[in-house]
């Protein structure tokens, strides 16, 4: 028999309710539940699935490159405005921790891009090596598979991904594994430790941890479990570099990653973190350099999915230079202010952080040109420009998103609604065995009308699923 689908919505909601993943909120005027609930995931055609099966290496080699570069350019191997750019803001501590020859080939273990759906194809507006979302994505589709649908995924999914590439972290097998989640992401902690409770029924060590729970000693770092103290082989760093100073003991953490007695991953190489390495990527100067070192397959998918990006640098551009690739009514950029008399059609661009700022992730200090008035669209441009190079930011591009149909659970009127919407799409990517593994792709829909698409109240999560014929 089969379900109907608001059976299926409230079968979901309740399994992710007890997994300690949604709220639904009070009964009533003011129900605001953590997002709607579809009964179907969003479908993805063979070529669509073929297309994310390769992405994964692509961005893996920019990743590689990415890091190369930046190590070239310290040296002085490549133009120094290369790295200084990356540095920009940094403190200075950090930028020798992560310059350390121990670390060099280091790179994230867990790659997520954030891609657009369009009506010419997709867009990946940025990357993220820190990111949120996969505990959540993988009970989303355990959920979704147990109504019989082909959820997109590698074999095992995302706990088995996570857990293969830690062990490749550790360079050892059955590795004890410590996911530390500060209290800055505790919005987190509950996906965190439902993907660690969820690989310990399997026998896999892996622990959710609040950065107070870490025991430094000098042989390593530990946590109490039983009453016995436990070895950390590897920790998993789920808080952002910008915010080091207020995580407890991340000082401890460091020297014993620098001292060989636990691996850390994502790295601590806030370069990698950065936003504007899209604006590099675009950068005139140094495509020839992009081109050879990824090759021209990758070369040329890139430059089709990253939109033209730049670097907001509030230095004055000579009279006789332009900045590259910008132009306003048919005439080439030499003063970041000219943006200021965009009319709003004109203006389908985004200003954001480029990283290490709490305002960099979440879409928090995301203003998106044509969706603001032109007072707060000529303040936020002033306000970038003066904030460089203490805290960069970058211009984007905005690709507006294709509009597709959806259905979601609504509890005040307990039936299925229809929304227009539009779509973001966040593959999870594992590196293993030098390779990057998809694992599952989530799907945040937002109504339509919405120029920022996050998970918020009003979107509908899910994950993705193989279209059926």
């Amino acid at each position: 028999m089969i379900a109907k689908p608001e059976d299926i919505c409230l079968e979901i909601e309740s399994s992710l309710i007890q997994s300690g993943l949604y709220s639904k909120g009070p009964r009533g005027e003011g129900d605001v539940p953590t997002w709607r609930i579809s009964p179907e995931p969003y479908y993805l055609s063979s070529e669509e699935i073929k297309f994310f099966n390769g992405l994964g290496s692509h961005l893996l080699k920019f990743y590689t490159v990415l890091n190369r570069f930046y190590a070239d350019s310290a040296k002085g191997k490549l133009p120094s405005w290369f790295a200084q750019y990356l540095d920009a803001g940094k403190p200075e501590d950090l930028v020798r921790y992560s310059r350390m020859k121990r670390f060099r080939g280091d790179l994230p273990g867990i790659i997520r891009p954030d891609i657009m759906v369009t009506e010419s194809g997709f867009s990946v507006t940025e990357l993220d090596s820190v990111p949120g979302g996969f505990g959540l994505t993988a009970r989303l589709m355990d959920l979704y598979a147990d109504s019989g649908e082909s959820v997109v995924g590698s074999d095992g999914g995302i706990p088995d991904a996570f857990y293969q590439m830690a062990e490749l972290v550790a360079g050892e097998k059955s590795c004890v594994v410590a996911i530390i989640v500060s209290d800055e992401a505790s919005d987190y902690r509950g996906e965190m430790s439902n993907l660690a409770h969820h690989l310990n029924g399997r026998n896999f060590p892996v622990y959710a941890l609040r950065p107070q729970e870490v025991i430094f000693k000098e042989e390593g770092l530990f946590f109490i479990k039983d009453g016995s103290e436990v070895k950390i082989d590897v920790l998993y760093r789920f808080f952002e570099l910008f915010d080091l100073k207020n995580i407890p003991k991340a000082e401890l953490m460091m020297y014993s990653q620098k001292k060989g007695r636990v691996k850390i991953t994502p790295p601590y190489k806030p370069y990698l973190e950065e936003k504007l390495a899209f604006g590099l990527f675009k950068h005139p100067a140094l495509t020839s350099l992009w081109e050879k070192e990824l090759g021209r397959e990758t070369f040329t998918a890139l430059s089709h999915l990253i939109p033209d990006t730049w670097l907001l640098d509030s230095r004055e551009v000579p009279e006789y230079a332009v900045i590259p690739g910008l132009n306003i009514r048919g005439k080439p950029v030499q003063d970041w202010r000219e943006l200021i008399t965009l009319t709003q059609k004109e203006r389908e661009m985004v200003i954001k952080p480029s990283g290490f700022s709490p305002l960099s992730w979440g879409s928090r200090g995301v203003v998106v040109g044509h969706d603001v008035s032109g007072e707060v669209w000529k303040q936020t441009v002033e306000d970038s420009l003066a904030q460089f190079p203490d805290q960069p930011s970058i211009l984007q591009t905005f690709h507006k998103g294709r509009r597709v149909q959806t259905r979601y659970w609504d509890r005040n009127t307990e039936s299925i609604v229809e929304m227009e919407a539009r779509v973001r799409l966040t593959p999870y990517y594992f590196v293993i065995d030098g390779a990057a593994r998809l694992a599952g792709i989530l799907a945040t829909l937002c109504p339509h009308d919405k120029k920022k698409i996050h998970g918020m109240s009003e979107a509908v999560l899910m994950p993705c699923a193989v279209e059926k014929s």
